[in-house]
């Protein structure tokens, strides 16, 4: 991710962060598809396998926004970024807690996965005072 990144937009805390929760929602994913690939006795899916690839998908868009935010220039469409930036979070927060109520012993990291976004939620708002 931080390949293309100009130095100083790959320093900042609320970017280190982002790719924190990626990293972290991407191995709550993969341990979590264990336990919810199996077809239940009927033949059917559990439902809960897709709000993990939720979390993997929501998460590798902050850094992105945060990033798109960062260079705009028209405050307009750096608002539209900020705006995505705070659903992509509320929306990995509330399936944190679907994905709680599934069928796995993996959904014991889920909190920790809440705590991080909690944090990033503060830096979010801070972050958002220097734009």
């Amino acid at each position: 991710m931080s390949s293309n990144t100009p130095l100083n937009l790959s320093e900042l805390p609320i970017y280190k962060k982002a790719v924190e929760i990626f990293t972290l929602s991407q191995n709550i994913s993969s341990y979590l598809n264990h336990d919810l690939s199996v077809l239940k006795n009927d033949g059917t899916e559990d439902s809960s396998i897709y709000f993990s690839g939720d979390i993997v998908q929501q998460s590798v868009s902050l850094a992105p926004e945060i990033l798109n935010a960062e260079l705009e220039r028209y405050s307009e469409r750096k608002y539209k970024h900020i705006a995505s930036l705070k659903r992509l979070t509320n929306m990995l927060y509330k399936n944190s807690y679907r994905l709680e109520r599934s069928n796995s012993n993996g959904k014991d990291f889920l909190p920790i996965l809440r705590s991080e976004l909690k944090k990033f939620k503060k830096l979010q708002r801070t972050w958002l005072l220097t734009l």
